[in-house]
């Protein structure tokens, strides 16, 4: 099939911007990406596409009240960055970090704002990317030898809400802390909040003082871990006058070994693992809390998301008076607030519906090869980074069950070793591919429901690749075993196709 450059199509309205790599995303992926590549391709020109006016991703469009980390911020920051301030950490001291990054660096000379991708084509016989954008209004267009997808795994601009019967009729306000109204007024107002994973147990505690009442309405509990929002470990080195570098390099190994450690008791002991996380929230909530009914889910630990609450804050809201949770299915809304299916009622002036979002699968971007659409749920994923019959893209999807940034910086280590070896072989176009070896192997969800099933998971599974039952064609959620395995990866290995 002879294909046309980009820059011969007849479509074409404005001059094409030829990079050798393209970073989709200006979040915590996208900039420590930037970094590695102007660290380890110092030849390679590269820019960076924001769909926002902004750096900084979901810590620029989530405003919500008390809006927080969940992951520590010594493995949720770089490794290249040290972390000073509290291990749980607002927006805006992230964003200032993340700030700090881009101008000590000089990234923002390679990022450009306002770039809303709406298609990328690649062409073999140009062994191209063609990225075309919308930008103030106009089409603009890129090339790129390398597409480096860094943009994240949601829509930011649309969240997800159920439709419950009679939402029309309730004569308060609904929202969704995505889309938080900033001249929002909940001063004195009964407030129910729908959901308890991490955006309610954040927003519960940091509106609590200022509403009436609130109020967290759950389907069915969630774990949570409690802890002081600070590292002792830390503190001592701070105190002992070490180097803030080594002072974040062995903090974040301790972290990150005492995590491997609690989520291996969560699968080989999960009942040890489910009584320390039971017997936290009891210490804060007192001997007499239901905590059977309000804090105990049904499923092991991990296998959905362990929201983290600093000093046990959401705990503390709760049994100071000023916050309640109700464990109930909904009926339907109604003028004054919610018909629970016990057959009681939640008055509420506002509602908030903290459930969740939709899953964005790179980007929701129309991809295509060689003029044929691409489907990403017809590949299979090599280590979720890079899928079978896609010439040179990787992906980041970080780690569920530790900080995302972890994976971020593995997988920025691995495209940069992938980009300088295929010049040292002269190579234009890299494939993963299956081996002889694989043939017949069993293809399986990308990640498999007993092992992490959070509802946004659920709703988009069908909408990701497919994974492998081997190593090289899974998408584990083990740092600990990652954190070697992919950089040991041999990069002449048959499932590499270079051409």
């Amino acid at each position: 099939m002879n294909v046309m450059s980009p820059e011969a199509r007849p479509e074409a309205q404005t001059a094409v911007e030829a990079f050798d790599v393209v970073v989709v995303g200006a979040g915590i992926s996208g900039i420590g990406a930037a970094y590695h590549l102007q660290q380890q391709c110092p030849g390679k020109s590269f820019v960076v596409l924001e769909a926002q006016d902004g750096f900084g991703g979901t810590w620029r469009t989530h405003r919500y009240p008390g809006v927080r980390s969940d992951s520590d911020l010594y493995t949720f920051g770089y490794r290249f960055k040290p972390w000073t301030g509290a291990p749980i950490a607002t927006a805006d001291k992230i964003q200032g970090y993340l700030g700090e990054v881009v101008t000590e660096n000089g990234l923002d000379a390679h990022i450009r704002y306002g770039h809303h991708i709406t298609a990328a084509s690649w062409s073999t016989a140009d062994a191209l990317w063609t990225i075309d954008a919308l930008a103030g209004g106009r089409s603009v267009r890129f090339t790129a030898r390398f597409l480096y997808m860094c943009q994240g795994y949601y829509r930011h601009t649309e969240p997800y809400t159920p439709d419950w019967p009679g939402m029309s009729d309730f004569r308060g306000r609904i929202i969704h802390p995505q889309t938080w109204p900033q001249d929002l007024d909940y001063a004195d107002k009964t407030v129910v909040v729908i959901g308890s994973g991490a955006t309610a147990a954040t927003l519960i505690p940091a509106m609590a003082g200022a509403t009436r009442h609130i109020t967290m309405l759950q389907r069915s509990p969630t774990f949570f871990r409690t802890g002081r929002n600070a590292i002792a470990l830390a503190d001592e080195l701070r105190d002992l006058g070490v180097d803030e570098t080594w002072i974040h390099e062995i903090t974040r190994r301790r972290i990150m070994r005492d995590a491997d450690a609690f989520t291996r008791q969560t699968f080989e002991d999960p009942a040890a693992a489910r009584q320390t996380l039971l017997d936290a929230a009891r210490t804060h909530l007192g001997p007499d809390f239901d905590i059977d009914t309000h804090f105990t889910p049904t499923y092991r630990p991990w296998r959905q998301r362990i929201a983290y609450i600093p000093d046990g804050d959401l705990f503390k809201a709760i049994a100071a008076g000023s916050a309640s949770v109700v464990t109930d299915g909904i009926e339907r809304f109604d003028p004054t607030g919610i018909q629970l299916a016990s057959g009681k009622h939640l008055d509420a002036d506002l509602i908030v519906t903290a459930t969740g979002f939709h899953l964005s699968v790179l980007g929701d971007i129309a991809f295509s090869v060689d003029g044929a659409p691409l489907d990403f749920a017809d590949t299979v994923t090599y280590r979720g980074m890079m899928f079978t019959g896609v010439p040179n893209l990787a992906w980041v999807f970080g780690y569920l069950r530790a900080a995302w940034t972890l994976r971020a910086d593995l997988v920025a280590d691995f495209v940069c070793r992938l980009i300088n070896h295929m010049d040292a072989r002269q190579a234009r176009i890299v494939r993963v591919a299956l081996r002889p070896e694989d043939e017949g192997m069993e293809l399986l969800p990308w990640i498999d429901p007993e092992n992490f099933n959070p509802g946004y998971l659920q709703r988009g599974l069908h909408l990701l690749p497919k994974c492998g039952n081997t190593p090289e064609w899974a998408h584990t959620q083990d740092h600990w075993l990652e954190k070697d395995a992919l950089p040991g990866i041999d990069l002449e290995d048959a499932a590499f196709r270079y051409s």
